[in-house]
């Protein structure tokens, strides 16, 4: 009997010390359980699809680049909504369920947030955010819109005038009024209507030559000496040939810098006196004629120069070259807020300068638009967009 109780005991205390050691090995699993769940795993991402993420180092599917461990965290994809899947390879191809492309990898989930539409303006591109480690990863660099006087600087190649011929046809133009000023009391109307049309085309014919109205009426006044259009004292004549695409911002009286490579180190400031209303075929260029001062006469007739004409265009809305990107017909910028997101925003350009556009409509001052990185802000843009449009086919 005592020994049945002895085994009796024993049994029960090895059941309880087996209970104790199984709870402890539950424990202890279930902690370190709790502390895997709870430590953060890195995550990479691809800096040209920031939408490719991984917890450990691999390629873009997409781009072929390497991921870049970009942050620590919980993976918070459990909390997400899975909209679609996306081959890898070709972001017009999705599925509503997970599955493989003919190369064998996977479709890459695309989450409710990742494809919200926030409203697009450029049409197939989408806005989207970045954080500051991915734009700097990228080289991401930006500038604020500002309001500024804008000044365009016009290049053009040209020469110091010697014209015999439109000397010659000022003389012209001299006899013809001194030949209408003895006909008008004529008592033949035909010689009259003669005298007229003679002046008439000797008229047109220095307006061709590039003379400009007001100089027109100085000559046939007699107040100009006609020599002085061809060799003048202290000043000479340069013909600049301006593009027809400038030709919009040339005006009389605007103010142009001449130097010559003949003439080394010198600079000869003039206005322009007029713009010849006749464009060359050939050369698809205009012909401009300023007077510019030359007291020590190094300029001779026919030399080469280079011309510079200051256009002040105002003030202007102005954004650098670099933050415009151009698709067909339509112009648009990247505006990016403080919280990261970049926004494409058509925009209407007017001028622009060897650094700025002026901003016809589109932008306030003070917003801020990405000025560097942009074709690869431009290709995310254009997947978000691409993602969106897939969203609508698979509600």
């Amino acid at each position: 009997m005592f020994k049945h109780k002895r085994i009796v005991i024993g049994v029960a205390i090895l059941s309880v010390v087996g209970a104790g050691a199984v709870f402890f090995i539950w424990r202890n699993r279930k902690t370190e359980t709790q502390v895997q769940t709870s430590q953060k795993k890195p995550v990479y991402s691809c800096a040209m699809h920031p939408s490719i993420t991984s917890d450990h180092p691999d390629k873009c599917p997409i781009c072929q680049m390497d991921l870049q461990q970009v942050e620590d965290g919980p993976s918070s994809t459990t909390n997400r909504k899975i909209v679609f899947y996306r081959n890898p390879m070709r972001a017009d191809v999705t599925s509503p369920t997970p599955m493989k492309d003919g190369m064998g990898m996977d479709y890459i989930p695309v989450y409710e947030d990742e494809v919200k539409n926030e409203g697009v303006q450029v049409q197939g591109r989408a806005s989207f955010s970045l954080t500051p480690e991915r734009q700097q990863l990228i080289g991401v660099t930006t500038s604020k819109v500002a309001k500024q006087r804008l000044l365009h600087e016009i290049r053009a190649n040209g020469k110091v005038a010697f014209d015999p011929e439109l000397f010659a046809a000022v003389e012209e133009y001299r006899q013809a009024i001194l030949s209408g000023e003895q006909m008008k009391d004529s008592a033949y109307p035909s010689l009259r209507e003669q005298a007229d049309a003679l002046l008439q085309s000797s008229r047109t014919k220095l307006k061709l030559m590039g003379l400009g109205d007001a100089q027109i009426r100085r000559l046939g006044s007699g107040k100009a000496d006609s020599m002085n259009l061809l060799l003048p004292q202290g000043h000479v004549w340069i013909y600049a040939e301006v593009f027809e695409y400038e030709m919009a911002d040339v005006k009389n009286g605007q103010t142009i810098e001449v130097t010559s490579p003949s003439v080394s180190g010198e600079k000869f400031t003039g206005k322009i006196a007029s713009v010849s209303p006749v464009l060359n075929a050939a050369t698809r260029t205009i012909r401009v004629r300023a007077l510019v001062p030359d007291p020590k006469g190094v300029l001779r007739p026919d030399t080469f120069v280079n011309v510079k004409i200051q256009v002040d265009l105002g003030d202007k809305i102005v954004v650098p070259t670099d933050a415009v990107l151009h698709s067909g017909d339509q112009n648009f910028v990247f505006v990016v807020s403080e919280n990261g997101k970049f926004e494409p925003r058509s925009v209407e350009v007017g001028s622009k300068t060897r650094e700025l556009y002026a901003i016809e409509s589109g932008l306030e001052v003070g917003e801020t638009v990405a000025t560097a990185a942009n074709f690869l802000i431009d290709s995310e843009s254009r997947l978000r967009g691409t993602l969106q449009n897939a969203k609508g086919a698979h509600p």
